[in-house]
């Protein structure tokens, strides 16, 4: 299932959601990003830029997007995993759910990749994702959120997605 290709430059996903950027200021943070529509060796892509920082209990920068219009949810559970195409300056970056059952916006399931130079398709299946900060497990049935984050050490982030999709 085709979630985006990066083909809409004004950030509007093939599902009709929009992506966003996300730091950990709307929690007192001091991390700053950018979100931008751009074409990188020949891909259409999403290229998230920031400066994760640490200070005042801060420490991420994500591009993030709903998985379904107005708060809905969407059920996953057709399939076994997230494929993503992507590329960046070599540091790990973490791939988080939410689903309708988290009501705290710390906890996610979480998975990791490390971004290359080059362009690579990862795929991530969702029984490595492990939950972070909740007991409940997984409802493929009723995933809400997507995040691709930068997140737990100070550094430069800057990540391109040029095409997400669930396998």
């Amino acid at each position: 299932m085709l979630i985006d290709d990066m083909q809409h430059p004004d950030h509007v996903s093939r599902l009709g959601t929009r992506w966003e950027s996300v730091t950990d200021r709307v929690m007192g943070g001091l991390s700053d990003a950018a979100l931008a529509h751009e074409t990188y060796q020949g891909r259409s892509c999403l290229r998230l830029r920031g400066d994760v920082r640490l200070d005042n209990n801060g420490g991420f920068v994500q591009m993030a997007l709903d998985l379904a219009p107005l708060g809905g949810e969407l059920d996953a559970s057709s399939w076994t995993g997230v494929e993503l195409v992507v590329q960046g300056n070599g540091e790990r970056y973490g791939v988080h759910l939410r689903t309708g059952d988290l009501t705290r916006p710390w906890q996610s399931y979480r998975a990791g990749l490390v971004a290359g130079p080059a362009w690579q398709t990862v795929r991530l299946p969702f029984v490595d994702f492990v939950t972070h900060r909740t007991e409940a497990p997984l409802a493929l049935q009723r995933l809400r959120r997507l995040g691709l984050v930068a997140i737990g050490k100070a550094f430069e982030a800057d990540l391109r997605l040029a095409c997400l999709s669930f396998y």
